[in-house]
C-alpha cells in the first residue's frame, strides 16, 4: 500500500474505533434476531403479503425463500430516474428465477439540481438527503426483508439511501444503475453558450436550444458532476457490480446487469450462500478507497460532505484533512468534463472503471481486501462485463487507455495530486476543486465583491462593476441558513470575468459542487455566517487572499478592524416560507457543519 493511503486509512480506523465498535455490535445484534419477519404477528404477516400472488405468499409464510425490499427513486420528470419506471418488475421476476421473493419497499423522492439551479427549491436539494435516509429506513422497517435494491443515481438520491440502507446494516443490500444518457453536445460548446448569453450576445431561444441538445434523453447527465460522481463512488466501494455505473439505459446489457443483481442480492441473504451485510461492505478502508477514485478523477465536492455523513452511518469518522492529505498523495489520472472535454460516456468507452480501479490497485492506492458484493477482493472490479448469447460474462479490463487524453496511467498523470484542495484561515476551513482550474487562475488576492443571494450578481455584472479583480463573496448560504443551495447561476458570470483578464474566485458558505469548473471556488466555508462565520463581517473593498497551492484562505484585515465590526445578520425572512420551505425549518436548524456530514441525524455512538 501507498505510505500515505495507509496512514489514512490507519488513523480514521483508530479515530473510529468505539464508534465502528458500537456499529458492529448494533449489526450482530440485529442478525442474532433471525429473519425479522419471524418475529411479526400473524396479523403482521398477512398485511405485509395481502397484495402479493399465491406462490409469494405462500414463501412469505413459510420463511424459506428470501424477500427482498426494493426502494426506488422512480419519476418521470427526472431523466435519470426515468428508466426505473420498468426496473420492479424486471427485478422481481429475476429474484424469482433464483427462488427469492420481492416487493417495493419503498418510493423515495428524487430532486433534480439541474432543474431548481437559481430557483427556491435549490434550498430544499441538501434537506432532501435526510429525508432520503428517512424514508428509505421506513420503508425497511416493515421487518419483511432479507436484502434490498437500492434504485438511485442523483445528488442526494445515492448518499440519502446509503445513509438509510446503513442503518439496517445487517442485511446486504445492492445499488442499481440505470446510466448516463448518450452524448449530446459537448459540454465545453455548452459552457461557452452560456457564458454568450450571461454576456448578452444570444438570446433565450439559442440558450434553450444548445441546453435541449445537451439534456437530450433519459439517463444521467453526461458531464462528472455529483451523479457521475456517486456512481464511480459505489462502484469503486464495491456496492454495485464490476463495469455496471456507465452503461446507457437503452444498452441491452443494462437490463442483464440488473437481472444479475437481482439474483446476486438474494445470494448474499442468510439464506444465499454468500452472506455479505452492507454494513460489513462499507468499513474505513471501502471509505478510503472511494475517497480516492474521487480524487484520482477530480470528483464532485459534493462528496466532501456525503462521504463523511455515510461513513458516519457506518460509525467510521472521516474529516477534511484526510481528503486533503490524500489528495496530496493521489495523482489525477482521468480528465472528464469539468476537468477536461470528455463526457462520462468517453471515460467509459476509453477503458472506464475497470481500467481506473487496476491502476490505482496496481499503485497500492487502493485497498484490495475488501467485501464487495461481487464477492471478497476489489480485484474483481478490474474486470467488465460483455454480452455473449444473452448471457453476462466478465473479462479483463483495458490494460491501455483507448485515449490517454481522457484517462491515463498513475505513472503518467494530468497532474501528481488529486482533484481536491483543503483551505485554511482566520475565514475558517473550506473546499475547493482545483482539478479543472488552470494553474495561473489558482492564486487570488483581491478585494470583496459581498452579496447574500447569488441572483443580485448579474446586476452589478450588468453595470460593468465587476470588470476588475474580485472575489465574489456570497455570505448567508450554509446549511442551516437556506440549507446550503448550489450557486451555479454565478458560474457563467464568473467565468466571462476570468476569460477577460480578470483574477476573480468565488467565497462562500454555501455549494458549487460537481460542476465546479475553471473560476477557483472557496466552498462549504464553515463555520457559516450564521454559526458565527467570520465572513459575516467581510465588507466589500476588504483583500481575501485564495491560494490553492498553498492552502490558504485569509481576510487581509486587521484583527483589531475585524474586532470593532459587528457580524452581519442573516436575514432569513424571504427564504424560511414558500415552495415548501416553511416544512423544513426544523430539519434546516439541526444541520451540522458541512465538515461533519451537514446532517442531522444521529449515529448509534451519539445515542450511546
Amino acid at each position: 500500500m501507498h505510505s500515505v493511503v495507509q496512514t489514512v486509512t490507519d488513523r480514521i480506523i483508530a479515530r473510529s474505533k468505539e464508534s465502528r465498535a458500537k456499529y458492529l455490535a448494533g449489526l450482530d445484534e440485529a442478525k442474532n434476531n433471525g429473519v425479522h419477519r419471524s418475529s411479526l404477528s400473524c396479523g403482521n404477516l398477512a398485511h405485509g403479503f395481502a397484495a402479493c400472488n399465491p406462490d409469494d405468499k405462500q414463501a412469505i409464510k413459510a420463511l424459506t425463500k428470501a424477500n427482498i425490499g426494493i426502494v426506488t427513486s422512480f419519476n418521470d420528470m427526472l431523466s435519470a430516474h426515468q428508466p426505473y419506471e420498468t426496473y420492479p418488475d424486471l427485478l422481481k421476476k429475476a429474484c424469482s428465477e433464483v427462488g427469492s421473493v420481492a416487493q417495493v419497499a419503498a418510493g423515495v423522492p428524487a430532486m433534480c439540481d439541474g432543474v431548481t439551479q437559481g430557483q427556491p427549491g435549490m434550498e430544499l436539494s441538501l434537506l432532501s438527503r435526510e429525508v432520503i435516509a428517512m424514508s428509505t429506513a421506513i420503508g425497511l422497517s416493515h421487518n419483511m426483508f432479507d436484502g434490498a435494491l437500492l434504485l438511485g443515481i442523483c445528488d442526494k438520491i445515492v448518499p440519502g439511501l446509503l445513509i438509510g440502507a446503513l442503518s439496517f446494516g445487517h442485511l446486504p443490500m445492492l445499488f442499481v444503475p440505470a446510466g448516463p444518457m448518450k452524448s449530446g453536445i459537448p459540454n465545453k460548446e455548452k459552457a461557452r453558450i452560456r457564458q454568450l448569453y450571461a454576456q448578452g450576445k444570444l438570446d433565450r431561444t439559442a440558450l434553450l436550444e444548445a441546453e435541449s441538445a445537451s439534456y437530450h434523453s433519459a439517463g444521467t447527465c453526461t458531464f462528472y458532476g455529483t451523479a457521475n460522481s456517486n456512481q464511480l463512488m459505489l462502484e469503486v466501494m464495491g456496492l454495485q457490480l464490476p463495469g455496471s455505473s456507465f452503461v446507457n439505459p437503452d444498452d441491452p446489457l443494462r437490463e442483464v446487469l440488473n437481472k444479475t443483481a437481482a439474483k446476486q442480492v438474494c445470494r448474499l441473504t442468510e439464506m444465499g450462500t454468500q452472506y455479505t451485510p452492507i454494513g460489513k461492505v462499507v468499513n474505513e478502508k471501502s471509505i478510503v478507497n472511494g475517497i480516492v477514485a474521487l480524487l484520482a478523477t477530480g470528483g464532485s465536492t459534493n462528496l466532501t460532505m456525503h462521504i463523511v455523513a455515510a461513513a458516519r452511518a457506518a460509525g467510521v469518522i472521516v474529516n477534511w484533512d484526510d481528503f486533503s492529505e490524500l489528495s496530496d498523495a493521489v495523482p489525477l489520472i482521468a480528465r472528464v468534463y469539468p476537468n477536461g472535454h470528455a463526457d462520462i460516456n468517453h471515460f467509459h468507452a476509453a477503458g472506464g472503471m475497470a481500467f481506473l480501479i487496476k491502476e490505482l490497485l496496481d499503485a497500492g492506492l487502493l485497498h484490495e481486501d475488501v467485501n464487495t458484493v461481487a464477492g471478497y477482493g476489489l480485484r474483481k472490479y478490474t474486470q467488465e462485463p460483455r454480452l455473449i448469447d444473452g448471457e453476462i460474462v466478465w473479462v479483463d479490463g483495458q490494460a491501455d487507455s483507448l485515449d490517454t487524453e481522457v484517462l491515463t496511467k498513475v505513472g503518467e498523470p494530468f497532474q501528481v495530486n488529486g482533484g481536491l484542495k483543503l483551505l485554511k484561515g482566520n475565514l475558517g476551513r473550506a473546499v475547493i476543486k482545483v482539478s479543472a482550474v488552470n494553474e495561473e487562475h489558482r492564486i487570488v488576492e483581491a478585494p470583496a465583491v459581498v452579496i447574500d443571494d447569488q441572483n443580485k450578481l448579474d446586476a452589478i455584472f450588468q453595470s460593468g462593476e465587476l470588470d476588475k479583480d474580485c472575489v465574489v463573496v456570497v455570505k448567508g448560504q450554509g446549511p442551516k441558513a437556506v440549507g446550503m443551495p448550489e450557486l451555479h447561476k454565478l458560474t457563467p458570470i464568473l467565468g466571462t470575468l476570468q476569460d477577460r483578464g480578470f483574477k476573480v474566485a468565488l467565497l462562500t458558505d454555501g455549494r458549487m459542487s460537481g460542476a465546479s469548473g475553471k473560476v477557483p471556488a472557496a466552498i462549504h466555508l464553515t463555520p457559516e455566517a450564521l454559526d458565527g462565520g467570520l465572513i459575516a463581517k467581510v465588507q466589500n473593498g476588504d483583500m481575501i487572499r485564495v491560494d490553492a497551492n498553498t492552502g490558504e484562505l485569509t481576510l487581509l484585515v486587521s484583527d483589531t478592524e475585524i474586532a470593532s465590526r459587528e457580524a452581519e445578520k442573516v436575514d432569513l425572512r424571504s427564504t424560511s416560507y414558500g415552495m415548501g420551505r416553511e416544512l423544513f425549518g426544523a430539519l434546516r436548524s439541526n444541520l451540522s457543519s458541512p465538515e461533519t456530514g451537514a446532517r442531522c441525524t444521529n449515529t448509534i455512538d451519539e445515542i450511546y
